[in-house]
């Protein structure tokens, strides 16, 4: 029998069952083979449609479900008060592998892990922590972690290369080391730009000097705010703007569209947002996006504890092993100047090589 979850009273749990706190969309499948293997997966807030990182964890385990034959369970999140109850109800139905999306399940699966050593947990965007934020090795717990530092790095160096107004603007969900990464990567990017070409790009809504003074919303649900704030980037005369906030960014879309302006631009992040948000109308305001191979990083987590391979080792996403990388420039190919592109291409290559430095303070490594 499942040990608990410490801080969940069975009270909780029996109220609970598959309706979940909040809506629990179960993708249970028996996919290509028998199975007894439940792999299972709880959001963070944003929820599985947030066109981002949720999205792109939900589409690692459906794809395990299709191609390993293993049986899938995904409960979603409304509010991070859901977190300790759907970690619970995951452990009472027996999951065998729990994989949580995000920074803010940590303390949460951590306290799970600790107590349940017979079943195995992953953790999307964060090493395991308790709840002081201290890191916790376990040996059934596995992180998933990407440096999008470096490619972050030459989004902002294409988008220095392609502002027309010489204002480019970021802003984060939370001030947490993973949203930050991207920030910081993105604001270096430009500098190497000035550096390269003389120019003065000015970069809104980050100082490397005081990043928490940087432009947060202080959560990622809250999609008004997120409009709210870009359309102030906009008025300050940024014309390609970096939101970290998962489906926070869906209010930037919907600003640069009520703009109007051919100039202005997007870069998405965790998806390819070009086919994310192509229903939304979003496809023309991309010029590219950076992004994690969380669907790869949870369907290898998948496979490695279903064929009892799993381990503890953390999956790093880096620039050389494809974990982290930008998406093609889709519409935005020609506007894009090519000696930009060319020049992206050779960073990209000095950073595989490490023979250009680009880390940070929050690099996961």
């Amino acid at each position: 029998m499942k040990k608990k979850y410490p801080a969940v009273t069975l009270g909780l749990v029996a109220a609970l069952s598959l309706a979940a706190c909040g809506s629990a969309p179960d993708s249970s499948s028996s996919g290509g083979g028998a199975s007894d293997f439940l792999a299972c997966m709880v959001s963070d807030e944003g929820g599985f449609d947030d066109q981002s990182f949720n999205q792109s964890g939900k589409e690692g385990l459906d794809r395990a479900a299709r191609e390993l034959g293993v049986k899938t369970k995904a409960v979603e999140s409304q509010s991070d008060a859901d977190y300790p109850t759907n970690v619970d109800s995951l452990i009472q139905q027996n999951c065998n592998l729990i994989i949580g999306v995000g920074f803010n399940l940590a303390a949460h699966l951590t306290a799970a892990a600790q107590e349940n050593s017979d079943v195995e947990f992953a953790l999307i965007d964060s090493r395991f922590t308790d709840a002081d934020g201290n890191v916790v090795e376990l040996d059934n717990a596995k992180p998933l972690i990407f440096n999008t530092a470096e490619a972050a790095y030459l989004a902002g160096y294409a988008a220095a290369g392609t502002t027309k107004s010489g204002k480019v603007a970021t802003y984060g969900g939370m001030a947490i080391p993973t949203v930050q990464i991207f920030m910081e990567g993105f604001a270096k990017g430009v500098a190497k730009y000035n550096e390269d070409n003389g120019t003065k790009v000015e970069v809104l809504g980050w100082d490397p000097s005081n990043p928490n003074s940087g432009s947060f919303i202080g959560n990622f649900s809250d999609t008004a705010a997120g409009k709210q704030l870009t359309e102030q980037f906009l008025s300050q005369g940024a014309d390609i703007i970096l939101p970290v906030a998962g489906p926070v960014g869906s209010g930037t879309l919907a600003a640069v569209k009520e703009a109007g302006s051919d100039d202005n631009a997007i870069v998405w992040v965790d998806a390819d947002g070009y086919v994310t948000t192509e229903s939304d109308g979003g496809s023309k305001y991309m010029l590219t996006s950076v992004l994690k191979g969380i669907d790869t990083a949870v369907y290898e987590a998948i496979e490695e504890a279903s064929s009892d391979g799993f381990t503890s080792a953390p999956f790093i996403g880096t620039l050389a092993n494809d974990g982290v990388s930008i998406a093609d420039y889709h519409d935005w190919s020609s506007k894009v100047p090519s000696d930009v592109q060319k020049q992206v291409e050779t960073l990209k290559q000095q950073i595989i090589d490490g023979t250009l430095d680009v880390s940070t303070s929050y690099d996961p490594s």
